[in-house]
């Protein structure tokens, strides 16, 4: 309502049939029933607002349409009389206007209220025209006292209009509304008149509020707010009243609205530092939080307080267990939030508190009926893993609770909890050996492949006493079964048909049986008799039967799982010889590691695993068991097993923990904004703090940082122009094209290359993809060699490859009609790509989820495949996943992960495999993965442009 602004008021539908004539509207207007009345008007509206306003229609409009009784008539005639042309061309109030007037006066008298209403919201309208006014404002003060509310709350703002553009009509108009406000009792229209007083007369609202203070809990919500907004305006200033107003909005904050407690909080931060008042604005967030049904307001909410932490740091530190309540919410989104703030108010004073909640909240994700237990136990297991590796002091007492999990049926939360366990290993020596005890234990209720690699890892690396060495390989002869694993399968596969020994004679006498063709999958034939049958019966029942854990995981193709298995075995044999002085127990070791890995090898080449063993899985066995046949005399070996492993898990955490470092230090620090020397210094240090920077101070905030002026680079703005016709076409344009948000801004520059004047000129526009023109050029004359510049805006709804194309069209001599088709204009994408980053499991999950994949080929003169990534991350925008230290070396060969987000929400994925040739040229591909199919082609286009514009690096 403050906006001086006119506004559209009225919705137009242009239709596309022919338009009847003037003396057609006038005889619907005379002759017509209501019903054409109305249908007549609506197009009389529609004309005068697409620029044909009926002038000679005015009168019988007055005449035939003003005494109607019909509601939707006068409706129309509201809007009729907002649009149609009130003054004469030399600038007076048509004669016709009085007659309105006088019946706008009737209709603020009419008994009717819904009538007086609707002319008073319609004196909103027009609240401009002077002339019309002047003679109604009596009769708009005298609705001040009608007996219904529905009349005084739109007097009321019918008067805020005038008042606003014409003050002088209504000189007393604040203490009139000072003493309306008082009398009244109806809470809309004292909401109404305070928003007039607070607009208008500051000093008259402050008054009404000092007044009113007692009750101020009591008044309705809308009022309420109207209150924290005058309160708020008015403390930017130096306000004296500002101990006052920070005792209202407390009072505020036990208010029954839950927009008003959210203001009241809000404001109240702005008032006041007090440690007390930041405590009490956080509580109110947190209780809105947890009372609050809309999920989307939680988040709001959620944002707010965490700001507020940020500014106040450990004020808020002893309501970290109310913010653990609002956890129970069923939302994985508020969750995430919540739980972000708990860990960023964890201090090492209520670690404990923290963690026992967690535990807790842990144990109750394994009851069936727990809503999203999977991914809630995912998140709190996280969580956990954080707090303990950043509270020493908790690590013990939280990692064997998480081990518990290891077995969990969600992969994801048992991967979660072998990370979280790898880590502490690490960097708590003192808890190695109780871990490494409890792992051993838990050996045997694991059932994901991956679980079972990442505990193998930690026990060959971790596992150091001889004991400890003993226990380890008998849990593991348990969870593998009898070895060697081909002979034991064999041996059930042979009982399995011994049943059958006893019918062979009876087979024997029974004709053979004949055997059919049968159709295979591929379409070809082939042979079954009933004994391939029945042996293929019996392969398929042992294979189904019951086995130990890693036995069905190798026997079901996990050959990867073999192979970590051959090297933690390996680490385990080479750790026992060095610290045990019984050679017989160390050669017995030895031999029953390498019959384990030779089992595996041949139960791989075996008919009983689903999938034949790979050959990168059998090499790296090979060399284990090389490695154990040639004990002590590669002692490079030996320190690459024994040291060399632990050595790069180490540098691993390390380059991870440097990366979050400096995030963190990225996201503390502030950008710095360049100034000018004459511009005024303000030193905020010598100014009394008091408060937190109120909501509505953006516009100094924006004005400090540089926010509004938009530095633009010269030669970047030529780059971005786009030339549409030929130098020899009658008319030369060229097209700025500027990205602004979710914008294309087209600035075209048209120059008239003739010697004749171009009537009519218009600019066509289409487009292709998810683009989207807002409005169409208007006509234009261009004089001879003169110029004309003609904007255009056109919405972007994705990230798929837009194309613009038009043509100009105009009228040349003779009335001859003439056109140039444009050339097209393609939407770089790359100006709504930004990089981004996720850790590996979203990376994977996200892999395995998006079903459109591009795949380019790489082949490119480029020599240096790092050099050569760079330059995908350049052309596509896309961040590097993979650590520095994963790519560093002088090595042939490179596989990365890439990442990035759209400004839509988009995400793109790719991976980046590439080898050198003996050449010194590069090949091999880049697959790109996304949920829509035209990022992945886009961002393949970007690449192939890409290769074609390298050139290769000179050194």
């Amino acid at each position: 309502m403050s906006s001086a602004d006119s506004s559209c008021y009225t919705v137009v539908f242009e239709s596309s049939a022919e338009y009847p004539s003037a003396s057609e509207l006038r005889a619907g207007l005379e002759k017509g029933s209501d019903e054409v009345k109305i249908d007549t008007l609506r197009k009389i509206i529609i004309s005068t607002i697409n620029g044909n306003p009926q002038p000679t229609l005015m009168m019988p409009v007055i005449q035939y349409i003003m005494p109607s009784r019909n509601k939707q008539l006068k409706k129309l005639l509201h809007f009729y009389w907002e649009v149609c042309p009130k003054y004469d061309e030399s600038g007076k109030l048509k004669q016709e206007m009085i007659l309105v007037v006088n019946a706008i006066r009737n209709d603020l008298q009419h008994p009717n209220e819904y009538i007086r209403g609707a002319s008073l919201r319609f004196l909103q309208k027009i609240a401009k025209d002077q002339e019309l006014l002047e003679p109604l404002i009596p009769t708009c003060r005298a609705c001040l006292e009608h007996r219904h509310s529905y009349v005084r709350k739109n007097a009321v703002f019918a008067l805020y209009s005038i008042y606003r553009e014409f003050e002088h009509l209504i000189p007393d108009a604040p203490e009139l509304m000072y003493t309306f406000l008082v009398a009244e009792s109806d809470s809309s229209c004292k909401r109404n008149a305070f928003v007039f007083l607070a607009h208008c007369a500051m000093p008259k609202a402050v008054e009404y509020i000092t007044s009113i203070a007692d009750s101020i809990g009591s008044l309705d919500e809308a009022l309420q707010m109207s209150i924290i907004e005058v309160i708020r305006a008015d403390c930017k200033n130096d306000s004296s009243h500002r101990p006052r107003y920070i005792l209202y909005v407390s009072e505020l904050l036990n208010a029954s609205s839950h927009a008003v407690k959210y203001e009241a909080a809000t404001t109240l931060t702005t008032l006041t530092q007090k440690p007390v008042a930041v405590k009490a604005a956080a509580s109110t967030f947190i209780n809105l939080v947890i009372k609050e049904s809309d999920n989307n307001v939680k988040l709001i909410v959620l944002d707010r307080l965490d700001n507020l932490r940020a500014k106040h740091g450990h004020v808020l530190d002893g309501l970290i267990m109310d913010v653990l309540q609002v956890l129970s919410s069923a939302d994985m989104e508020v969750r995430r939030k919540a739980m972000g703030i708990v860990l960023s108010m964890t201090s090492s004073r209520n670690v404990e508190e923290v963690v026992l909640f967690l535990k807790k909240q842990l144990q109750k994700t394994q009851e069936a009926d727990f809503d999203k237990a999977p991914e809630y136990r995912q998140l709190l297991i996280q969580s956990i893993h954080v707090t303990a590796i950043k509270f020493s002091e908790v690590a013990a007492s939280v990692v064997h609770a998480l081990m518990e999990f290891l077995g969990d049926s969600n992969n994801p939360s048992a991967l979660d909890v072998v990370a979280f366990v790898r880590e502490v290993v690490e960097k708590f020596p003192h808890l190695r050996s109780t871990v490494c005890e409890k792992l051993i234990s838990t050996l045997s209720e694991i059932k994901s492949g991956k679980v079972f690699r990442g505990v193998l890892w930690i026990l060959g690396e971790y596992v150091e006493t001889i004991e400890d060495i003993q226990s380890t390989m008998r849990e593991i002869r348990k969870v593998i079964g009898e070895i060697p694993i081909l002979a034991s399968e064999q041996r059930l596969l042979d009982e399995a048909g011994g049943e059958e020994e006893d019918e062979k004679d009876k087979e024997k006498e029974k004709p053979k049986a004949e055997s059919k063709p049968r159709v295979l999958a591929d379409g070809t034939y082939a042979t079954e008799s009933a004994y391939t049958s029945v042996s293929a019966a019996r392969l398929e029942a042992v294979k189904a039967a019951s086995k130990p854990p890693l036995r069905t995981l190798i026997l079901g193709g996990d050959f990867f799982t073999g192979a970590v298995l051959a090297a933690a075995l390996t680490k385990l044999v080479l750790r026992f010889d060095e610290k045990s002085e019984d050679k017989q127990a160390s050669n017995v070791l030895r031999a029953e590691s390498m019959l384990i890995m030779t089992s595996i090898i041949r139960v791989g080449q075996s008919k009983f695993v689903t999938v034949q063993i790979d050959e990168d899985s059998m090499e790296r066995i090979m060399n284990c068991i090389q490695t154990l046949s040639e004990l002590k005399s590669q002692p490079a070996v030996q320190e690459m097993f024994l040291e060399d492993t632990k050595t790069a898990f180490t540098k691993m955490l390390g380059a991870q923990e440097k990366r979050a470092a400096e995030k963190k230090e990225a996201e503390t620090v502030k950008k710095e904004v360049a100034i000018q020397v004459d511009d005024l210094l303000s030193f905020r240090q010598f100014s009394k703090k008091t408060a937190d920077e109120p909501i509505d101070y953006d516009e100094d905030v924006g004005r400090a940082t540089g926010a509004g002026e938009v530095q633009e680079d010269f030669m970047s703005n030529l780059s971005r122009i786009s030339q549409l016709t030929g130098f020899s076409d009658p008319i030369y344009a060229e097209a700025y094209v500027k990205m602004h948000g979710f914008d294309i801004l087209l600035d075209v520059l048209l120059v008239n290359q003739t010697a004749n004047t171009l009537q009519n000129l218009c600019l066509d526009f289409a487009t292709l993809g998810d683009l989207k023109i807002v409005e169409r050029p208007s006509v234009y004359t261009v004089a001879p060699h003169g110029f004309q510049s003609i904007k255009a805006t056109i919405k972007v709804s994705s990230t798929e490859t837009g194309v613009i194309f038009g043509s100009i069209l105009w009228e040349g001599p003779n009335m001859s009609e003439a056109c140039v088709i444009l050339n097209d204009i393609h939407i770089d994408i790359m100006d709504y790509i930004k990089p981004a980053y996720c850790n590996e499991a979203q990376f994977r999950s996200m892999w395995t989820e998006f079903e459109w994949e591009n795949r380019v080929n790489v082949n490119s003169s480029l020599s240096d495949p790092r050099e050569y990534l760079k330059h995908v991350m350049k052309a596509t925008n896309m961040s590097c996943l993979t650590p520095d230290g994963a790519t560093s070396g002088d090595c042939d060969f490179l596989s990365a992960n890439m990442y990035a987000r759209s400004l839509f929400g988009e995400d793109a994925l790719a991976n980046l495999s590439i080898e050198r040739t003996e050449n010194g040229t590069i090949t091999g591909h880049v697959r790109i993965r996304s949920k829509t199919q035209g990022i992945a082609l886009s961002l393949g286009d970007k690449i192939t442009m890409a290769q074609k514009d390298s050139k290769p690096l000179t050194v």
